[in-house]
């Protein structure tokens, strides 16, 4: 348990603030913070008060109760943002070699639309982009549209930007670097950016998965991985179920290597290593 006495740092924290801002993010996002997560909490909101020159906890929480856009700053300071080009690549090889092979040959239209949702920073959907032109070249005829989207308002401009730091992308292969990555010179030296080709295909939006869903699908695949991890059962059932409803009858769900819907939801077949396909 967080000790009922104030922390013996910069600012005051006690457990009636962290409690509070545990129900705030839960009320928002429906994200859980378990009771460990105290000092991660405590370090990044306590950068908020520093640019705010707020003297306390109870002063910037107050200011919450009407101030939207610092409600914008709070969630993005305890958003959890882990991702990396080709993470868990066994997703990136099913889909290679078997899915869209198979979407090809068996599609009436050619059309085909993936969701990622939680794209963090745009590592994933330009991963998804980037494996997709390995099996659909432009010239194709093929009509794909990547919509990426994720609660963190910061993390999805730097993924429209599409710029990153060299080592973010060390371990793309050498003919992906070759195709679809710009090495900056000069004031960007060190910087990288996606090709324009990759970025034209990917449309990045802000989108809390608790709200209504603007989009009316259907997609073909999506992504949601490493994602629900951070809701309780009864709000993943919920959120599978939805991802049910805008998925095409033979649909696929990529989630998280840490995440399962067994006893949540009944509505996908385990393909093996969280793959899954909606049930008719």
């Amino acid at each position: 348990m967080v000790a009922t006495s104030v922390y013996e740092r910069e600012f005051a924290f006690s457990e009636k603030d962290f409690k509070y801002i545990r129900e705030l993010i839960s009320d928002r996002t429906g994200i859980v913070l378990a009771e460990h997560k105290v000092d991660m909490v405590y370090g990044r909101l306590s950068r908020r008060l520093r640019e705010l020159n707020l003297g306390s906890f109870n002063e910037y929480l107050s200011s919450l109760e009407n101030d939207e856009q610092e409600i914008i700053h709070f969630v993005n300071a305890l958003t959890t943002n882990l991702t990396a080009f080709y993470r868990e690549p066994h997703h990136f090889e099913f889909l290679a070699s078997q899915l869209l092979p198979k979407i090809l040959k068996n599609k009436s239209s050619k059309r085909l639309r993936i969701w990622s949702a939680g794209c963090s920073s745009g590592e994933e959907p330009y991963t998804i982009a980037m494996t997709v032109r390995s099996i659909i070249p432009e010239n194709s005829g093929w009509d794909v549209k990547i919509l990426a989207t994720d609660l963190d308002s910061n993390m999805v401009k730097k993924g429209s930007d599409g710029i990153y730091n060299e080592d973010r992308v060390t371990g793309l292969s050498q003919q992906n670097m070759k195709k679809w990555v710009q090495k900056g010179r000069g004031e960007t030296a060190g910087k990288v950016k996606m090709d324009s080709r990759l970025r034209d295909m990917i449309t990045f939006k802000q989108l809390n998965l608790m709200n209504d869903w603007p989009m009316k699908g259907p997609f073909d695949l999506i992504f949601c991985r490493n994602v629900v991890i951070y809701f309780n059962k009864e709000t993943q059932g919920i959120l599978f179920n939805r991802y049910a409803d805008m998925l095409v009858d033979d649909g696929h769900l990529f989630i998280g290597h840490s995440e399962s819907m067994y006893k949540i939801c009944d509505r996908f077949k385990l393909l093996g290593q969280t793959i899954y396909k909606r049930l008719s």
